[in-house]
């Protein structure tokens, strides 16, 4: 489980969200059984889906994160709900680069710098929201950061990051949302603005054993700073046969048909929690007689 917490400055100018996510991380890598600069592309972008569902106001809200860019890792895609809860996957969840120029993994060269990054929001209307925004750097941090910007203008920080140990285990991993209501003054964003300047990367943070209430203290520093709640959060697929069943009969009976006819069995995977659904030719056959 995650721990999430978030807190706002006494003049309700500026809120901060913070995530411990080690653990959920650490299921994603666990699931998908990733390389360590996926871990870490992947990990960040989990952290960040996370963070953003939890800004969702109604509770059957769902967000997805998804970026398409020209990086050997593919499409990156990440589902959340208003409880933070989250689940992901990747295209190619093997990708092996040198370290970057500061000796890191190197994030923005597994992803790539040339793509977008698409934000769709499930409020329960018609139609989703959708907002989209070029790559800025693949880092994935400034990418949000650069979307709420530029999509809902919302002055924002975003922090994200993953410790992998050398067996691929995660070792931390975290991050933090920080972000400016429209009345903030000057003094406010200055304060902030000193607060940033200076704080250690989140994942470093969370392995020398700070808590997500203290990263919310250091971040609004000075802004007397209250805790609106903490909560658990979790890698949480919600998959079943039910639902894969609907997916097949949506295909339409003719091409149940056909698969019936080519296939003695045929196995389906969650791209989300690699769970495995099985189906016989019977199997099928109820689905044509049903739909």
């Amino acid at each position: 489980m995650g721990k999430m917490v978030r807190a706002i400055s006494e003049d309700g100018s500026v809120m901060a969200c913070v995530l411990n996510a080690t653990d959920i991380v650490g299921k994603m890598e666990q699931i998908h059984q990733t390389s360590a600069v996926v871990t870490a592309a992947l990990g960040r972008l989990t952290i960040a889906g996370s963070l953003m569902g939890i800004l969702l106001k109604n509770e059957k809200d769902s967000l997805t994160l998804r970026i398409d860019a020209d990086g050997p890792t593919g499409s990156l895609l990440v589902v959340a709900n208003s409880l933070g809860n989250v689940k992901s996957s990747v295209q190619n969840s093997i990708v092996e680069l040198p370290l970057n120029q500061y000796g890191k993994l190197d994030v923005s060269g597994a992803v790539g710098k040339q793509g977008t990054l698409s934000v769709i929001k499930d409020l329960g209307l018609k139609e989703p929201y959708i907002g989209q925004v070029p790559i800025v750097s693949g880092e994935i941090a400034e990418d949000i950061t650069q979307y709420y910007v530029s999509s809902e203008q919302t002055p924002t920080v975003c922090g994200l990051g993953v410790l992998v140990n050398p067996d691929l285990t995660v070792r931390s991993a975290g991050g933090y949302l920080v972000q400016l209501l429209p009345f903030a003054d000057e003094s406010c964003i200055d304060r902030l603005e000193e607060n940033l300047k200076d704080i250690p990367p989140v994942s470093s943070m969370f392995d020398q054993g700070m808590t997500p209430e203290e990263i919310c203290n250091r971040l609004l520093n000075g802004l007397n700073p209250n805790l609106l709640d903490s909560f658990q959060t979790a890698y949480q697929c919600d998959c079943s046969k039910q639902k894969v069943e609907k997916a097949l009969i949506s295909l339409g009976r003719e091409e149940l048909k056909k698969i019936q006819q080519e296939e003695e069995q045929i196995e389906l995977t969650c791209h989300f929690c690699e769970k495995r659904y099985h189906f016989s030719k019977q199997d099928i056959q109820n689905l044509i007689d049903n739909s």
